[in-house]
């Protein structure tokens, strides 16, 4: 067994593959004149593996040909693994992380950041507190990943409204969907320098007759980051070499068991994941957060005349973090969660094949102490989806449909209790024009809820330094999303360019409040009084037309077939809002290169990327310096008897040591990403 997923599709298939990535801009005329295979290798096709999505309906990106998902598993997943999901996913395409510290970062795609990027877990939202706070980490544990998707197009509408981000879905197997012949089990154990990380994962599964089982723990502890040179550039009395309050201590464990049947397969699991880890900065503060998550899945192949197969999910979150200052709690934070969803996957209707269904979410939230500026609320959502797909000569359509009821209730004198009716649709086409050339269109249309922040929030938000201030009369937003994808298949040179458009309608932002009229940000003081040497920069909610525009592309050259690799790639996005001025924590533009060696039992990569200065700021954001990240690993795999495979690896991360700010972040000032680093570690399976 490897750390790849189990999930069966309807015929017990093993979901399997790897992932089809875009082309590098630059290469743009070699793509289209690239010569074919057969003149390159003697007769030898180099062509690129499926990748099986987990969505309801089992499709690879290659046969589809209307999914621009990228799936991050097996060797890619474990060399950029990272405590945290943002710093994990940082590597991918349009990908960047808000690095609020080693313990807390969530994905930005295309500029794309907070609720327009949704996190899932195995299908169903984490339940966590992290789209309030950047320093809020999300509550799923990467030790525990078997393989992470990212979702994007007529795929998301299954899960959210007006994600125009996308969707990440990060799949473990805690509920078994299988019978296993005999038991199996998977372990990791790894060290880093420059994070004194010690950290470790094992989960085994196995069955007793029609009972399958799964056990999974793991442990992760760290010390503060070491750095190149001084923690704060403006300020020469901060530390040198380290982080101060960086450190992380973590653990999770979690059991699952199901049924399995000759039609399907109903099971339960409960997780439980501890994480403790500092907030860089003066106050010194830590997050001590909990969560309780109890899941229900199954599968029934043919329930009903005319359907193939009824999924059904739930899950129930128990949250909470206390927020702790000098070893005292300064806020606590709660959030009991339930969420429940069932599709149907219909039989093939005029040649289209597709999946209906609902799905029902109830979020209790409370926050009290000093710095609670957001009010406890309930909200509630009830949605119907669709999602459709047909193949015709050489064109693959997808239409994806879905409505919403979203409701805010606030629990505070003068806040008024906020509905809001959303519609999303989007539609994608695959028009393979030449054999191993593919052109992609798509096309969405999502609306969003302003979420309970944005709506009632009052008072100081101590980790961005802002006193906040919601608007309760905000409106919905409305995304409109365009990507045109040019796409080569097969050949030495494979790889793909995407360009991308989202025009945003009431596009739903935090502006510096100006009250005197001077061209000067409000600020205020500890008592919030007006202060303009205040640390607290006074923030409203508002709602504008904005508009990101840019471009992703990648290209892989097969110097050596199923031996040596080269990977170009490069991405870049720009953030507008209505009256030209940049949106605030835009991802810069990067490009690199990867080699990819494998050879008998030996494999190594090597990778370097520069990260380019970021000027494009908005009023009152500093510039971002950039930076050169050049990575390397070997790695030795080897087979002990009959059953036991184990991988020994060896990486040298940020090997030149460069000082990396990443612009995405409020704490760039005062926290660079680690120093030079040395990872060593041990996979394996038996």
């Amino acid at each position: 067994m490897n750390y790849s997923n189990h999930a069966l599709n309807n015929t017990g298939r093993l979901r399997n593959g790897l992932q089809f990535k875009p082309a590098a801009a630059t290469l743009l005329m070699l793509l289209l004149d690239a010569p074919d295979s057969h003149a390159q290798t003697a007769g030898k096709d180099v062509e690129l593996p499926s990748v099986m999505i987990t969505a309801p309906i089992p499709s690879s990106a290659e046969s589809s040909g209307v999914k621009a998902d990228t799936v991050v598993q097996g060797d890619r997943l474990r060399r950029n693994r990272a405590a945290n999901l943002g710093d994990t996913l940082s590597h991918e395409l349009g990908v960047s992380s808000s690095n609020f510290g080693p313990g807390a970062g969530r994905p930005i795609i295309r500029g794309q950041d907070g609720p327009r990027v949704q996190i899932l877990e195995n299908g169903i939202g984490t339940g966590d507190l992290s789209v309030i706070s950047p320093d809020h980490a999300v509550a799923t544990e990467t030790l525990s990943a078997s393989r992470i998707e990212i979702l994007q197009g007529p795929a998301t509408l299954l899960y959210g409204s007006g994600v125009s981000g996308g969707a990440v879905n990060v799949i473990n197997a805690r509920i078994p969907d299988r019978l296993f012949k005999t038991p199996q089990a998977n372990f990791e154990g790894r060290f880093n320098s420059a994070l004194e990380e010690r950290s470790g994962a094992l989960n085994a599964s196995g069955s007793m007759g029609k009972m399958s089982w799964y056990l999974e723990g793991n442990k992760r502890i760290t010390n503060d980051v070491h750095i190149p040179g001084r923690a704060n550039v403006h300020d020469p009395n901060s530390d040198v070499g380290f982080i101060r309050n960086s450190a992380i201590d973590t653990s999770n464990l979690s059991v699952g068991s199901s049924y399995v049947g000759e039609r399907g397969f109903i099971g339960v699991s409960v997780s439980r994941l501890d994480n403790l880890y500092g907030i860089p900065g003066p106050e010194g503060s830590k997050i001590d957060m909990g969560q309780t998550r109890y899941g229900l899945a199954g599968d029934l192949d043919n329930p009903l005349k005319g359907f193939e197969q009824l999924k059904v999910r739930f899950n129930y979150n128990d949250y909470r973090h206390n927020e702790l200052t000098e070893h005292e709690i300064g806020t606590r934070f709660k959030n009991r969660e339930q969420e429940g969803r069932a599709e149907l996957v219909h039989a093939p209707i005029a040649n289209w094949r597709g999946t209906m269904g609902i799905q029902l979410q109830n979020r209790d939230f409370s926050a009290k102490g000093d710095e609670a500026f957001v009010p406890s609320s309930v909200s509630q959502s009830a949605s119907i989806f669709m999602l459709e797909k047909r193949d015709w000569q050489r064109w693959q359509f997808e239409v994806g449909g879905r409505f919403e009821h979203a409701a805010h209730n606030p629990q505070g004198a003068l806040l008024q209790t906020r509905n809001f009716d959303l519609y999303s649709v989007s539609a994608r086409s695959a028009w393979k024009f030449i054999d191993g050339y593919q052109l992609n269109l798509t096309a969405t249309r999502g609306q969003r809820a302003p979420n309970t922040v944005a709506l009632f929030a009052n008072g100081f938000h101590v980790a961005t330094n802002t006193f906040e201030q919601g608007n309760q009369m905000l409106g919905k937003e409305t995304s409109n999303n365009f990507d045109i994808a040019l796409q080569k298949t097969s050949g030495i040179l494979t790889g793909k360019v995407n360009l991308f458009y989202n025009h945003v309608n009431d596009y739903i932002f935090q502006k510096s409040r100006d009250s005197n009229g001077d061209g000067l940000a409000d600020r205020v003081n500890a008592e919030g009084v007006l202060d303009p040497q205040g640390a607290f920069l006074v923030q409203d909610y508002a709602q504008t037309n904005a508009k990101f525009y840019g471009l992703e592309a990648e290209a892989i050259v097969a110097v050596v077939p199923d031996m040596l690799n080269v990977r170009f790639f490069t991405d870049i996005v720009h953030g507008r809002l209505k009256d030209n001025g940049n949106i605030p924590r835009i991802t810069p533009q990067r490009f690199g290169f990867d080699l990819d060696l494998k050879k008998n039992a030996w494999s190594g990569n090597f990778n370097l990327t520069r990260v380019v200065r970021q000027d494009r700021v908005a009023v009152l954001e500093t510039e971002t310096p950039g930076y050169t990240l050049m990575n390397a690993e070997m790695a030795y795999h080897m087979k002990l008897g009959r059953s036991v495979n184990y991988t020994l690896f060896l990486q040298g991360r940020n090997l030149l040591d460069s000082d990396m700010r990443v612009h995405t972040s409020f704490l760039k000032d005062i926290a660079p990403l680690p120093g030079r680093a040395i990872v060593a570690g041990v996979r394996g399976a038996f």
